[in-house]
C-alpha cells in the first residue's frame, strides 16, 4: 500500500477545508461592508474545488513517476458571487442612494455558519483519514521489525 498517497489526499482534503474556513470567515467579517474595493458592497466568496483525478493511463502514469499521487482536491478558484444585495432602508447612512437605501452584502450568518460547521467537519474526517493511514504504516514497520 502507498502511505503516501493516502497521506496526500488526506491533506489535500485538509487544505480544501482550510481554504474554505478562511473564505466563510472572510464572509461573516464583510456581512456589513457596504462599500468594498469596487464601489459596491462586499460580495460573498464561494470556492470552487474539483478532484484531482488522472483518469487516463498515461496521466496516472506520468503522475507516478513525477512522484504525485492521483486522487485528492484541488481549489480551482474562489470565486465572488454574484447575488443581489440586501437593501436596507437607513437614510442617514453615508452610503444610502438617493431613495434612503443601503446595499449590503446577501449573507446569510446561518447558512455561512452551517456552511462552516460543514467545512470542519470535513477536515476533522479527513484527520481521521490520515490518523488512520500513519497507524497502518507504523503497524506494517513494526511487523517488518519483528521478523
Amino acid at each position: 500500500m502507498d502511505y503516501y498517497a493516502a497521506f496526500e489526499i488526506s491533506a489535500s482534503g485538509m487544505s480544501l477545508e482550510r481554504i474554505r474556513l478562511d473564505t466563510l470567515a472572510l464572509n461573516l467579517a464583510n456581512a456589513n461592508t457596504t462599500r468594498a474595493e469596487d464601489g459596491g458592497p462586499y460580495r460573498p466568496l464561494r470556492v470552487i474545488a474539483r478532484a484531482r483525478d488522472a483518469a487516463e493511463f498515461d496521466g496516472r502514469i506520468d503522475a507516478l513517476l513525477n512522484s504525485r499521487h492521483p486522487g485528492g482536491v484541488e481549489v480551482t478558484e474562489i470565486v465572488a458571487q454574484t447575488v443581489a444585495p440586501r437593501m436596507v432602508h437607513d437614510p442617514g447612512h453615508p452610503d444610502a442612494d438617493d431613495r434612503g437605501y443601503v446595499a449590503y452584502p446577501n449573507i446569510n450568518p446561518v447558512s455561512e455558519m452551517v456552511t462552516l460547521i460543514e467545512a470542519v467537519r470535513g477536515y476533522e474526517a479527513n484527520v481521521r483519514a490520515l490518523n488512520a493511514a500513519k497507524a497502518m504504516a507504523l503497524s506494517a514497520l513494526e511487523i517488518g521489525r519483528s521478523s
